[in-house]
């Protein structure tokens, strides 16, 4: 990790809008010597995200100093895969990351295509078969995922909603923590992904199919790399029968016919709603999301409703 040459740039102090943001490229780019005139804003959301004209890299601005070690790790395990030749997000060789400015941590990555298209879930199949088939080295330092303590801390954060759901989505967590630690997993222990979807594989320009989004990286049973493709077909109609069957024939391992899937389906979906929570001040469609997922979770009906975010 290095730090940019300004010390005038504070992060806690700056608004995360792409005006603001335009000195934290600029001085990023500048302390690995890229050139980010002309860059384009790709995304903002829980991160800023940059495509250089100059150079075909991406630019990823994280919104504050917490997620310095998760970023580190990501970087880390970029290079690993490369080693390992998998298809997945890669750094440039020559810069050295993560840089931080001010109270961003801003990191860069190869950028895969020109133009945004998704792979297939059969090819999120394959890909996690393959994964799932690697022994990552210790020097990688991944931590244990712990889903409970994950939702505890983003429903902690939770202040832009009213109390009642704050209540409501809490006393839910406790009951759904009670059911995961009664859970009989059947896959091996491992190395996961940690948010194994049809929205983190890309189609590289090159054609073949990229695993991104690389912070997620931990140990833990393999269950959880499968569930959001499960949930996405059977829960919310978001796959179709047919693509869900690629998935399973791919992988070699259907999670509906595994007696936790519904207890890990439940709090993988908490995990996704309280996440929607905390974009609910700055998004009229994220709290309307918000509120129809919440009325789903009370009436256990209407997930076929849900839509993608």
């Amino acid at each position: 990790m290095i730090s940019g040459s300004s010390g005038g740039l504070d992060g806690g102090g700056t608004e995360f809008t792409a005006e603001a943001l335009e000195p934290v490229l600029r001085e990023a780019c500048a302390t690995v010597e890229l050139d980010s005139r002309g860059a384009e804003l790709l995304r903002l959301g829980s991160n800023a995200v940059y495509r250089l004209t100059s150079l075909p890299v991406i630019v990823r601005i994280a919104r504050d100093q917490s997620v310095l070690a998760e970023m580190e790790r990501a970087v880390s395990v970029a290079r690993w895969l490369e080693t390992q030749d998998f298809p997945a997000m890669r750094v440039p060789a020559s810069v050295t990351q993560p840089i931080v400015v001010g109270d961003f941590v801003v990191t860069f990555w190869e950028s895969v295509q020109d133009t945004e298209e998704y792979a297939t879930v059969g090819e999120l199949a394959d890909l996690l078969r393959r994964l799932h088939w690697l022994e990552e080295p210790e020097s990688l330092g991944l931590p244990y995922f712990d889903p409970l303590a994950k939702v505890a801390a983003s429903l902690e954060g939770l202040d832009g909603i009213s109390a009642e759901d704050r209540t409501f989505l809490e006393e839910r967590a406790v009951s759904l923590g009670k059911d995961y630690d009664r859970l009989d997993f059947v896959l091996p222990f491992g190395m996961i992904h940690g948010d194994a979807s049809i929205g983190n594989i890309l189609r590289h320009r090159d054609g073949h199919a990229v695993l991104i989004d690389l912070d997620g990286f931990a140990l833990a049973p393999r269950e959880w790399d499968l569930v959001q493709t499960a949930m996405f077909y059977e829960r919310y109609g978001w796959h179709t029968k047919a693509e869900y069957a690629e998935f399973v024939h791919r992988y070699g391992f259907d999670l509906m016919n595994w007696p936790g899937y519904e207890a890990l389906a439940d709090l993988r979906e908490l995990m996704m709603v309280a996440w929607l929570g905390h974009q609910v001040t700055s998004s009229d469609r994220a709290a309307d999301e918000f509120a129809r997922r919440v009325r789903s979770l009370r009436t256990g009906e209407g997930r076929d409703e849900w839509g993608p975010f």
